[in-house]
């Protein structure tokens, strides 16, 4: 049955009938009216879509490829489209012992760590787009900086090099950066 509401008069409103739709629901006749039929198909939808499940907020990046957090942090974490690389030291993960060497082969080992995080998270060192440098010498920055520039090469990102008093288990560098991910990037953990 098809009910039409008369139509008011002096408007240009053209009523087109909707045929009745009959939902079953285990075999059971639901209802037959069509005006309210839409109506909750309309309502289902927009529940539906309101109870969706949201996308995670931030993500946890870790990996046994890098030295594991000595406190309470992550290695890195992924927001969005940017992932944040806590700082690391010179550390080789295989023994977490520090590397032998002075700031030319600790900053390539810290490099290599920040490496490693990064490619857990589906991202190189090309999308690093921000780094901070944490010195406990100013008078290393040449030697840092010659193999920070040889590692980044002509893709380099903004950066900001400071001496701290003091580094966690006296390294002589640490550095922390943040990159940013191709939309849909899935990270591939350890």
């Amino acid at each position: 049955m098809i009910h039409r509401e008369p139509r008011p008069a002096n408007t240009n409103v053209t009523v087109t009938p909707i045929t009745s739709q009959v939902f079953r629901r285990d075999h059971q006749l639901l209802f037959e009216f069509p005006i309210l039929s839409i109506f909750l198909l309309k309502y289902r939808f927009v529940l539906a879509v309101e109870t969706l499940p949201e996308p995670p907020v931030k993500e946890i990046i870790a990996t046994d490829r890098a030295p594991r957090a000595i406190g309470p942090y992550s290695q890195a974490v992924r927001a969005g489209n940017l992932i944040f690389a806590s700082g690391q030291i010179p550390i080789d993960p295989a023994t977490g012992e520090f590397i032998a060497g002075g700031i030319a082969e600790q900053t390539e080992q810290v490099l290599r760590n920040l490496t490693a995080v990064f490619e857990a998270a589906a991202v190189g060192l090309d999308q690093v787009v921000k780094t901070t440098v944490f010195l406990a010498d100013m008078n290393d920055f040449t030697a840092m900086n010659e193999v920070y520039g040889r590692l980044f090469g002509d893709n380099r990102p903004a950066r900001s090099t400071v001496q701290a008093a003091r580094l966690p288990r006296d390294a002589r560098v640490e550095i922390d950066a943040i990159a940013v991910s191709e939309p849909g990037a899935v990270a591939t953990g350890s």
